[in-house]
């Protein structure tokens, strides 16, 4: 199941999953390997600031201009993602993740960046499995694997990602992203 997981996939929560911290989220895998898996939750906003943790990052930020809860890990941290303007070369501070999608270096000085990317958007801590811990999720059906989209990071309305994503997937997966916590409603 592991050789699945590649960045650019997208990990989205089942109905099953619980736990308050990935309850209907969409994690955007982005580094996967022997040693486990990191990612991203595109779908949950911080209770940070952004204009106080980050003000001179914060102008730059796509819609909405908010710090995103990346995961419960290294929540003091900051991960922010991009997508260049100019697709020919790779821009001062930017690695590429997947399709156009690339990890900014937020020491990169503001003045490069600015006007240099189509999508931006930080996130504070990250999502990481050890290895087989994400294995043994999918086992227990914690998690739907699905092919992520250069846009599905900068959701210009990803408070309703999650149904969204399902939703595109068609069949079974289509029909959860109707999905209510009231059973009595589904």
């Amino acid at each position: 199941m592991a050789a699945e997981i590649v960045p650019g996939m997208l990990l989205v929560a089942s109905v099953d999953t619980s736990d308050g911290v990935f309850d209907q989220s969409v994690v955007l895998v982005i580094d996967s390997d022997a040693t486990g898996a990191v990612g991203v939750i595109l779908n949950k906003y911080s209770t940070v600031d952004v204009e106080r943790a980050l003000p001179a990052w914060a102008p730059l930020l796509c819609q909405p201009p908010v710090l995103f809860d990346g995961g419960p890990v290294s929540q003091g941290g900051a991960i922010c993602l991009a997508a260049p303007l100019m697709t020919e070369e790779e821009p001062p501070g930017w690695r590429p993740v997947y399709d156009g999608v690339g990890l900014l270096n937020l020491d990169t000085p503001v003045e490069i960046a600015r006007g240099a990317y189509t999508g931006m958007r930080v996130f504070a801590g990250y999502s990481g499995w050890a290895p087989g811990q994400l294995a043994a999720e999918l086992g227990f059906g914690l998690w739907h694997v699905v092919p992520g989209t250069p846009h599905d990071p900068f959701d210009p309305d990803p408070l309703t990602l999650w149904r969204r994503v399902l939703r595109r997937q068609g069949g079974d997966l289509a029909l959860l992203s109707t999905w209510t916590p009231d059973a009595a409603l589904n």
